[in-house]
């Protein structure tokens, strides 16, 4: 089970009403915004909804802090602060595979907002509907600087190298094997807890990233709430020339303060980032036989206005035991009216037996044809079948999205695919020796 390398105090529960302070007594007793706060902190609410949601989506959280948010210099565009964090244009249904983004693209130092990507997008997020995926490459640290993003969550799922999340809510530790949530509007810096760090962003523009309903499945199993961690209340009191970088419907924006923004002393409320142990996930499987659909893996899920429709799903391959009799295990050929976009954080995918490498993606585009390539086809159909267990040293993951994606500039550069990928399924040969003569 993977731990973080740090002894962060963390709260526990998702979508919990927390309260937390840095100091006692931060925070009033009885109401929210009274004529003066204690230790002569402002009051500010954070919303995370609109406020006449129905009370089990309203979400907002009370900040109690040094000096309120509206407090800010001239805000100005941005554009070279990522000039890879860009919107898609070109739509393709061909199937596609990415090399890992390369440390040594990287000619000086970047930290993790100058070092994102942006693989494709869809919607809009100025009318709040679709999805956005992006990578991430740092060798730095971001220092005296912070982001927060007012187009939607990001879902952070790093492959290599370990993170701090500093936010104003608190800190949270963030290793590969670990998922982060950071809401819309929720500002944040990171610090690299090693010499260099990437990883994959899933962006929603349209709700929240939540847990998926169990069905039938009843209460227990998939991810359990108590697992999710937050923030503790952590301030730092700190006059210093202070940068905040903002995106704000697809672009970037700068403004300045005069001191760090992370003084919160203490906050109450349901609207906070969280991390999650991939590990500690609690897969279901078929007992007997055939391969079930990979929805059984959603971790979570930002729900669409159409039942069951989801704007995107968050899936993993975890370690888990196979004994589906007189079955083809491997994940089966397949044609999905949803679009696939998967990620390895660390191992082999149990569907490519090569090129598909930690760091690296494909995409199956809505309807395009895909599934295991002719190698693993060919050793899962004669291996004995025998209980086992898979993926001990692996863990894969997918953003599936009933969105079609447009990829941008960057993402069909030759230089960063894999221009081979759809060989893996040509040694395919026909197996079915049918005389149609002596078919009635």
């Amino acid at each position: 089970m993977d731990k973080p390398k740090t002894t962060i105090p963390l709260l526990s529960g998702y979508a919990s009403y927390f309260e937390t302070e840095a100091i006692v007594g931060a925070i009033p007793k009885g109401q929210n915004n009274p004529q003066k706060c204690p230790f002569g902190l402002y009051a500010e609410q954070l919303s995370g909804s609109s406020f006449t949601m129905p009370r089990e989506k309203n979400l907002r959280t009370w900040l109690y802090r040094i000096m309120p948010s509206v407090k800010h210099g001239k805000v100005v565009a941005a554009p070279e602060e990522a000039p890879f964090l860009t919107e898609g244009t070109h739509l393709t249904p061909e199937r596609l595979r990415w090399k890992p983004l390369d440390y040594s693209s990287l000619d000086k130092p970047t930290d993790f907002i100058q070092g994102l990507v942006t693989i494709g997008t869809q919607g809009d997020p100025t009318s709040r509907d679709g999805v956005a995926i992006h990578l991430y490459i740092a060798n730095c640290s971001m220092e005296n600087k912070c982001f927060f993003n007012s187009d939607g969550d990001w879902l952070i799922v790093p492959q290599e190298g370990g993170l701090r999340l500093e936010t104003e809510l608190g800190l949270l530790p963030l290793q590969p094997g670990h998922i982060a949530v950071v809401p819309r509007g929720i500002k944040f810096r990171v610090k690299l807890l090693d010499e260099k760090a990437r990883g994959y962003i899933c962006e929603v523009y349209s709700g929240h990233f939540e847990l998926p309903d169990l069905g039938p499945i009843g209460s227990n199993g998939l991810a359990a709430p108590r697992d999710f961690l937050y923030p503790v209340a952590h301030y730092e009191e700190k006059e210093v020339a202070f940068t905040v970088i903002q995106k704000y419907g697809g672009k970037l924006f700068r403004f300045s303060l005069d001191h760090s923004p992370f003084d919160v002393v203490g906050w109450h409320g349901n609207y906070a980032p969280f991390i999650y142990d991939l590990s500690l996930f609690c897969p279901v499987n078929s007992v007997l036989y055939d391969h079930m659909d990979p929805s059984i893996f959603t971790v979570l899920t930002c729900k669409s206005n159409t039942p069951g429709l989801a704007v995107v799903d968050f899936v993993i391959f975890p370690p888990r035991w196979m004994t589906q009799e007189h079955t083809f295990r491997p994940p089966y050929f397949h044609r999905n009216c949803m679009t696939e976009y998967m990620g390895l954080i660390r191992g082999q995918y149990d569907a490519k037996a090569e090129g598909f490498v930690p760091g690296g993606a494909s995409l199956h585009s809505m309807m395009a044809a895909h599934g295991p390539d002719a190698v693993t086809f060919e050793k899962a159909s004669n291996v004995e079948l025998a209980p086992s267990r898979i993926g001990d040293e692996s863990l894969a993951f997918m953003f599936e999205t009933s969105r079609m994606i447009k990829l941008t500039d960057w993402a069909l550069d030759p230089n960063h695919l894999d221009v081979h990928y759809t060989e893996c399924w040509q040694p395919l040969k026909k197996l079915a020796a049918l005389d149609l003569n002596k078919v009635d």
